[in-house]
């Protein structure tokens, strides 16, 4: 092959390192365009290497901390068969679009929020849809819904490592994630799965969030261990990743939810978390 000749194709290149490469100099890129109604400025995902640890919970507390810190803020609730995100904040309504795009629903505090729950008649019915169809939804949502100007959008993932996951990690230009976990020894030896993934595709770990580490008892303050001693400082270490937060098992969070008050929560326990994201 000529010394300054290009390669036709990545295959057909015979030399470890070819600068002519039209791979190299033009790598195939699989962002998906932000709508051009929107100006979001950094997209933060929340993820966990398995269901039942309160990502949504995260997710919503790192919201809320961040508007009462004077930020715009969205969620892209991207657990497209398990949305929990409208019900939590206490939205309710379809979301309708015009000649822009789709219109996220807002809270009454202004958080935008776009799932799946507001685009279906019955809240209650279920999602039966194939891995790339759901993948193709978060798309969606993310370059056909009208943000308009949003700081800090969250992006609430389903668990594991899958086809959801893989979509935000390549179509959506994230500046970071932040994975929860919960004290069982089980549940991190899985966390690392997912941070594996994020390095896998170079996408930066923030750090890492510890929901129900203690349930402190109400008569004498006692912490209360429910799922035992927990690990998460030496994984967090072992990992090269700050811990961000503990947060304990308090029957006043999982009433707010429900009741559709999640914005009424002070959560001092993200304090670092919120450090954090201001620092991107």
């Amino acid at each position: 092959m000529p010394e300054n000749s290009n390669c036709s194709s990545a295959s057909s290149c015979s030399r470890e390192s070819c600068e002519g490469c039209p791979s190299k100099q033009n790598p195939q890129s699989f962002l998906e365009a932000m709508n051009a109604y929107s100006d979001i400025k950094h997209v933060i995902g929340v993820v966990s290497g398995k269901g039942g640890v309160g990502k949504s919970f995260v997710t919503s507390s790192l919201a809320v901390a961040m508007a009462k810190a004077g930020y715009k803020v969205g969620i892209l609730d991207a657990d497209i068969t398990g949305p929990s995100i409208p019900k939590m904040f206490g939205v309710n309504g379809q979301v309708v679009g015009d000649e822009r795009g789709m219109i996220p629903l807002e809270t009454e505090e202004g958080i935008k929020i776009m799932s799946i729950n507001l685009l279906m008649e019955d809240e209650e019915a279920p999602v039966i849809w194939r891995g790339p169809v759901i993948a193709g939804v978060v798309k969606q949502f993310w370059n056909e819904t009208v943000w308009g100007e949003v700081d800090y959008l969250f992006v609430d993932m389903p668990p594991g490592t899958g086809d959801v996951p893989l979509t935000v990690f390549q179509s959506l230009p994230v500046d970071g994630i932040v994975i929860v976990t919960s004290p069982q020894e089980l549940v991190q030896m899985i966390v690392k799965k997912a941070f594996n993934m994020a390095n896998m595709m170079k996408i930066p770990v923030l750090g890492v969030v510890e929901n129900f580490s203690y349930l402190k008892c109400p008569d004498c303050g006692k912490e209360i261990k429910l799922f035992g001693e927990s690990n998460i400082d030496k994984t967090a270490e072992e990992m090269g990743l700050p811990v961000l937060g503990k947060l304990p098992l308090d029957p006043a969070y999982a009433k707010a939810a429900d009741e559709g008050a999640f914005y009424s929560i002070e959560n001092p326990h993200l304090d670092a978390a919120v450090e954090a994201l201001k620092a991107i």
